[in-house]
């Protein structure tokens, strides 16, 4: 696996999800020792973490919904390098 976002970079939908939920798990984290800390009102508290589930949900829902159907083909960083042949035709088009 590499992190250049080249074609070899995969990540199956369970991964990423556990990735969403560990983002989100260190972010509540976050918000506990500020809450420890600092005198907060507790409905804010409440909304707040009520609004990371929400988010937390619609970002897993969005996983699932882009995985394939068979469940077994990885999720794939796209390659945003244009394709040699793309290149060769732009490259083309530049000379004429």
């Amino acid at each position: 696996m590499t992190d250049d976002g080249g074609e070899d970079t995969m990540i199956s939908t369970t991964e990423a999800k556990a990735l969403v939920n560990d983002l989100f798990e260190e972010e509540a984290l976050v918000i506990g020792g500020l809450v420890a800390v600092h005198e907060m009102d507790d409905d804010l508290v409440w909304r707040l973490m009520k609004h990371l589930d929400v988010i937390r949900g619609k970002v897993l829902r969005r996983i699932e919904d882009q995985a394939p159907a068979d469940g077994k083909t990885p999720l794939r960083r796209p390659n945003l390098e244009p394709h040699p042949a793309i290149q060769d035709f732009l490259l083309s088009l530049r000379r004429a």
